[in-house]
């Protein structure tokens, strides 16, 4: 594929159009979306910039700056150049027209409710979506008027029997967390649409990599770029993604809540985001080598991962997305928590921990990670078995990963 040169007439360091592609473009798209040709000291890489503000070069300029409503920085909490750069590079890789980024997944989430919803406004999830994404509507929402409908992960019937009037946004994760579920996006996007109702799918596990809610008819795609679009564990960021218009409100709230990321962070996105294609035709392959693994083991109970045929919404995956990705979700058989625990601790690659989508595998058991303080009640509401195990599978040679669950599940 050729690259766009720059704009006739443009300056040196103008960011070029946005490149088009999906397939064989995409590592180009990372590497090339929304930078300049030429950018500051004749750099290859873009600078970071650590400035908390930014100067003009007299008092027309401030006002020219006002009244023509020009594309530059202005104070650090409305936006830095290299944040511009990462928004452009991540909206060309979701075939979308903007992105705001933010500090985290979940500061990306607040922002974008928060901008939409008003007292008597609803919002409708399904009840696998992040529980901390929920949890900010149930506890916190609430208290301005605010109210958050749940219903049954994938089940159209049920969402489209809780809108009323009142309804302003749908809201659900593809794949989910931990449970692997695959929305139907055109048919989510549809009953968007016949009610007159706002969109949102959290793709975090997906990537725009695997899968593109935008073309599908999605309003706002979310992901928490701390994941798989950084990609090395050491940053933390979230992004929305949609039309420019849409996004403005969000943008200029943003601006006024401070949830912005700092210039290291925003160049280590950057810089992920390059090998971005290459990492996640890893992840992909590991993920499905590994799920089909532990699917023939004698000792696993079941495999949630969505390359496989026996995952309940595999079709839908398969009509929907490019690769899986590299999260498993799996089940041992007859075995109570503490047993569970045990394979967690006799593995020797994957490290005990939090998260997904970075370079190393990453093992933990969902009960004491994130739902120990739960009650039982809770958890079995939440999904949460005490024979689950789940396994982010990073870049390593999936042979090793292979070997190494093997003699953890021998033990």
């Amino acid at each position: 594929m050729s690259i766009p040169p720059t704009r006739a007439g443009s300056s040196d360091d103008t960011p070029r159009e946005p490149l088009e592609g999906f397939g064989e473009d995409f590592s180009t798209l990372s590497v090339h979306a929304g930078e300049a040709r030429q950018k500051p000291g004749d750099s290859i890489t873009d600078p970071i910039f650590c400035a908390s503000t930014y100067t003009f070069t007299d008092t027309q300029a401030v006002i020219d700056y006002i009244e023509q409503n020009q594309t530059r920085e202005e104070y650090g909490r409305y936006g830095n150049p290299g944040e511009r750069v990462v928004e452009r590079k991540l909206a060309a890789l979701e075939g979308a027209e903007d992105a705001v980024l933010y500090s985290s997944g979940m500061a990306a989430m607040v922002g974008l409710l928060m901008t939409k919803l008003s007292a008597c406004d609803e919002v409708i999830f399904f009840d696998e979506c992040y529980h901390r994404s929920r949890e900010f509507c149930t506890k916190h929402l609430s208290r301005f008027g605010v109210v958050t409908r749940q219903v049954r992960a994938c089940d159209y019937e049920a969402m489209e029997a809780a809108i009323n009037p009142h309804t302003k946004l749908l809201v659900s994760e593809s794949p989910t967390n931990p449970h692997m579920s695959c929305v139907d996006l055109e048919r989510f996007a549809q009953i968007g649409r016949e009610y007159k109702v706002e969109t949102l799918i959290d793709a975090t596990l997906a990537t725009p990599y695997n899968l593109r809610p935008i073309s599908a008819g999605i309003d706002y795609v979310l992901h928490s770029a701390t994941k798989y679009l950084g990609g090395h564990n050491d940053l933390l960021a979230g992004v929305v993604i949609g039309e420019k218009d849409k996004l403005e409100p969000v943008r200029k709230l943003r601006g006024i809540m401070g949830a912005i990321n700092g210039p290291q962070n925003v160049y280590l996105l950057s810089r992920g985001l390059k090998t971005f294609e290459l990492r996640m035709q890893r992840h992909n392959e590991n993920g499905q080598r590994v799920a089909e693994f532990l699917e023939n083991h004698p000792r696993i109970e079941r495999v949630l991962y969505p390359g496989l045929p026996s995952h309940p919404y595999h079709e839908i995956a398969q009509e929907t997305m490019r690769g899986f990705g590299g999260l498993i979700t799996f089940f041992v058989k007859d075995a109570d928590w503490r047993e569970t625990a045990n394979i967690v601790d006799a593995v020797k690659i994957p490290r005990i921990a939090p998260s997904l989508g970075g370079v190393e595998s990453l093992i933990e058991q969902p009960l004491v990670m994130s739902y120990y303080q739960c009650t039982p009640e809770e958890r079995r509401e939440f999904g949460i078995h005490d024979n689950m195990i789940r396994l982010s599978c990073g870049i390593e040679n999936s042979e090793d990963l292979i070997a190494d669950l093997k003699q953890a599940l021998q033990r």
